[in-house]
């Protein structure tokens, strides 16, 4: 346990971060999940896509994933989406 006031405060900074991006790529891993749902069962996925697009648009912005890992994310989305 850390003996220094700032390091007791960085830990607690650390931890109410993480909780928020633990949150954050939840969000995003379930509506990703949603999307390839409802597209391997034949149903629309307009709305579902747009908001999983929206969600890695976000964790790029915030910096919970690569700008090249959002990229990615997103065009394997869009393919396994029905023509």
């Amino acid at each position: 346990m850390a003996n220094i006031k700032s390091q007791k405060k960085r830990n607690r900074q650390n931890e109410k971060a993480r909780q928020r991006n633990k949150t954050l790529m939840s969000d995003l891993k379930t509506s990703i999940k949603k999307v390839e749902e409802a597209a391997a069962a034949g149903e629309p996925t307009d709305e579902l896509y747009l908001e999983a697009q929206k969600r890695i648009d976000v964790a790029a912005q915030k910096g919970l994933l690569h700008a090249n890992t959002a990229a990615r994310k997103k065009s394997r989305l869009a393919g396994s989406l029905p023509n």
